[in-house]
């Protein structure tokens, strides 16, 4: 009975009434069960005689019984008097390590139930019987508190097996040959993966599947995957590595890892795109890429299940090296691979390269014809480019020289040109800097691993250094506002008021076709007020930013980190917002507007025309 508390009662109450009763100095051999009832009133007869132990005795079990009464205290029942065998191979499995060691794990009881009411695995009454493995063994692996003690990465395993081909099979359709927990990990024998003995240690992995998939398992010994993994090559996959664990799902499934349109990319590319497995066993590094840009790997990205994948070509579980004459991608053996697809084709398809990869050694054919074209391509859009350069440059010169005669009022000093030119070198310089910063590996930021060298990253020097005159022109121009005649008048025309409003709505029933008549705006419309609004606030918040980010060691020594990383959202997301701000507002309204288009010449002339100029002085802003 052991040290449970409920037997400690009985064996007290025995303890007590057995001096009372006949059976004082009752010897082993004439001990019945019926006897031990007289203490242990609340033992169920008829529960333990369904059980599998049922027509054995108590002192079959409780052998320590030699006579009545017995002693108060007893060792607990040791199942290893019968179940040598079962009992030995447990003590050298890791619950029974875990036990011996003091550690709580799972027992004979813990899995097969109470001693007093184990019943066959064959009877859905037990906690062993097929159907009720999964609950039995997540009583306590679905307990993530006590799994984490033991370091077990394996998160909520009997609600991931649920959502499993296996899982659904078993508790969905109670097909009972749906392998669960102890076909792939074992009973008695469990094993950590990483113990040589385990059913799920990498090498045996074939083979505990292969107790169900027989027919799989021969294919995949005879395929050239089967043959290094059985040999001990650790890269080499083995079932789990292409169907998952705890998560294999029907190919049928989109979810799944071999799922059509999927398994090229996400199974196995992962190997063949692979630079350390490529490299080790020197294989084609390509394959992925050139799958994934022929028609095949670009009808399967649209979802298309009935085009090509990698195992539609290559096999799945007999996959053999294209030397192999076996091979369903050997030379001789294409047209009819292509042919399943392809009917009355096959022998034209095998002529050319599957995984088409043009070079001057390869597909030589393709490969001229592209450099021809690329050429043909650079001469023929080169000089259509270059013309229209020319006649572009031209006509801008013209429209420059009209709108510069036309310019009969000064709308911008020098003083505030300057300023915009210092601004727009500074905006541009950091916006592309900034990106490139983040996206260092986009075409656009190729020139600067071009002239990077040793620790010098000249992204962030050249970043910085324009920083430097940005925030340099912020403080003049804040200086230019309030010290000047002409920036405290620029300053106050700037400021929102009730009439920017009343404008705005004017101008959108006037865009809708409700008003026939545009507003007339002041010396700055709402449109230019909220521009420079939105430059002030966006550079305030660049400003703080940037300062946390290039001090990062002072920020840090002052702040909690979280601080340092907000400052990075803020002045990534600040940056695409203003750059996208002025694309969309300032370059339309400066460039694209069809009233200015292709160029508002204003702010480079300083002039303009009386009716554009919107204000007696002719203010504009800086």
């Amino acid at each position: 009975a052991g040290e449970r508390p409920a037997v400690k009662f009985f064996l007290a109450a025995c303890a007590f009434f057995v001096p009372l009763t006949s059976l004082t100095g009752q010897a082993a051999d004439e001990i019945a069960s019926e006897d031990c009832l007289a203490c242990h009133d609340n033992f169920n007869p008829d529960e333990f005689q369904g059980s599998v132990h049922g027509e054995n005795l108590c002192t079959s079990c409780h052998t320590e019984i030699k006579e009545l009464p017995h002693p108060e205290k007893m060792r607990p029942v040791n199942c290893a008097s019968c179940h040598r065998m079962e009992a030995s191979v447990y003590l050298a499995s890791d619950h029974g390590k875990a036990v011996k060691s003091g550690i709580q794990a799972a027992s004979c009881f813990v899995c097969h139930g109470s001693s007093h009411s184990i019943y066959s695995a064959r009877d859905t009454k037990s906690p062993v019987y097929r159907l009720n493995i999964p609950k039995t063994c997540g009583v306590c692996h679905e307990n993530q508190e006590k799994m984490a003690q033991y370091g077990l990465l394996e998160q909520h395993p009997l609600t991931s097996y649920g959502k499993t081909v296996h899982g659904k099979a078993l508790l969905e359709k109670q097909v009972m040959s749906s392998a669960v927990c102890t076909d792939c990990h074992g009973s008695h024998d469990l094993h950590a993966p990483t113990n040589p003995q385990s059913k799920i240690y990498r090498k045996n992995v074939p083979g505990t599947c292969g107790k169900c998939h027989e027919n799989v398992l021969s294919t995949y010994k005879r395929s050239i995957h089967g043959k290094a993994a059985l040999s001990g090559k650790v890269e080499a996959p083995v079932c789990t590595d292409c169907h998952g664990e705890h998560t294999i799902l029907s190919h049928k499934d989109p979810a799944s890892t071999v799922y059509a349109t999927t398994v090229s990319e996400k199974t196995c590319g992962h190997c063949h795109a692979a630079e350390k497995i490529v490299t080790k066993y020197r294989l084609p590094s390509d394959r992925l890429k050139t799958f994934l840009d022929s028609y095949h790997g670009l009808a399967g990205k649209f979802g298309m299940t009935m085009v090509a994948n990698c195992a539609s070509c290559h096999g799945a579980h007999d996959i053999l090296p294209s030397s192999d004459p076996e091979s369903s991608v050997n030379k001789k053996n294409l047209p009819q691979t292509c042919g399943r697809c392809h009917p009355n084709v096959g022998e034209q398809l095998a002529k050319g390269s599957i995984h088409l990869a043009p070079s001057s050694d390869r597909d030589q054919i393709v490969f001229f014809v592209g450099a021809f074209y690329i050429g043909l391509i650079i001469v023929v859009i080169g000089g259509m480019i270059f013309h229209n350069l020319l006649d572009f440059g031209q006509k801008l010169r013209e429209h420059y020289r009209k709108k510069r005669e036309e310019g009969k009022v000064i709308r911008f000093t020098p003083n505030e040109r300057v300023q915009h030119s210092l601004l727009s070198i500074s905006f541009i310089g950091l916006a592309y800097t900034g990106f490139a910063l983040k996206y260092p590996e986009t075409w656009w930021a190729f020139p600067f691993s071009l002239v990077n060298r040793g620790d010098t990253d000249w992204r962030g020097v050249i970043h910085r250094g324009l920083a430097v005159l940005f925030i340099a022109l912020s403080i003049y121009h804040v200086f230019y506002l309030i010290l000047t005649k002409r920036g405290r008048g620029q300053l106050k025309a700037m400021m929102p008021a009730r009439k920017d409003f009343t404008d705005f709505f004017l101008m959108t029933k006037h865009n809708l076709g409700l008003e026939a008549e545009k507003p007339k705006f002041e010396c700055y419309s709402y449109i230019e007020k909220l521009e420079y609004l939105a430059l002030v606030w966006g550079s305030l918040i660049m400003i703080v930013t940037g300062f946390l980010l290039t001090f990062e060691n002072i920020t840090m020594k002052y702040f909690p980190k979280w601080v340092y990383d907000v400052a990075v959202a803020i002045h990534f997301y600040e940056a695409v917002l203003a750059t996208l701000a002025i694309i969309v507002w300032h370059f339309y309204f400066t460039v694209f507007d069809p009233e200015h288009y292709p160029m508002n010449w204003s702010m480079w002339t300083g002039r303009a025309k009386e009716e554009d100029s919107r204000g007696e002085k002719g203010e504009g802003k800086s």
